[in-house]
């Protein structure tokens, strides 16, 4: 079965997130993901997680906990607040799914949490793809989604190897944790 029967599949049987570890394009930015220095993973998560909140902002412009959520875990990873700090911002982003009904921001404001998460451990920086582009399948539909899924796989690749030369060149402080 190809990838887009499967997606059908999974609309069909109403998952609310349509893409998993498993699938071909995720399992191989695992195994890219998996490859990389931990700060290169989290500049990647928490630069996707800029871009999803810029969108959001536009879209939601009164609602502040996903600039809050990437602004404290910002501050986390650079050891300027603790992590419950960060993570009571994480969780009230996610919280935002159950206000909205937008399927696609639903998805979005999940991604921010994942990439956010990643601060925590590199396992949640998959889940910002996952729901990104969930969100795009729910945006275009199924029967327009091929190259645009393709499009932003190749993105996600491109930041990851973008990061992969240049994450030592990030001149912020990193937490304690981070440096280990």
């Amino acid at each position: 079965m190809g990838w887009k029967e499967t997606l059908e599949n999974r609309i069909k049987a109403r998952r609310q997130i349509l893409f998993s570890r498993d699938d071909d394009g995720i399992m191989s930015l695992i195994l890219l993901i998996d490859e990389l220095p931990r700060k290169a993973v989290v500049l990647w998560a928490l630069g996707l997680a800029e871009e999803t909140v810029k969108l959001l902002e536009t879209r939601y412009p009164l609602d502040e906990r996903p600039r809050i959520a990437l602004t404290m875990t910002q501050m986390w990873a650079s050891g300027e607040v603790k992590m419950a700090v960060a993570k009571r911002a994480i969780l009230d982003c996610h919280a935002v799914a159950k206000e909205i009904t937008s399927t696609a921001d639903i998805a979005r404001y999940h991604a921010i949490g994942q990439a956010c998460g990643t601060v925590h451990a590199n396992g949640h920086a998959i889940g910002f793809p996952i729901y990104d582009l969930t969100a795009l399948i729910r945006e275009n539909g199924l029967e327009n989604c091929d190259e645009i899924i393709q499009e932003r796989i190749n993105y996600y690749v491109q930041r990851l190897l973008y990061w992969k030369e240049n994450y030592i060149n990030y001149s912020d402080q990193w937490a304690s944790f981070l440096t280990e």
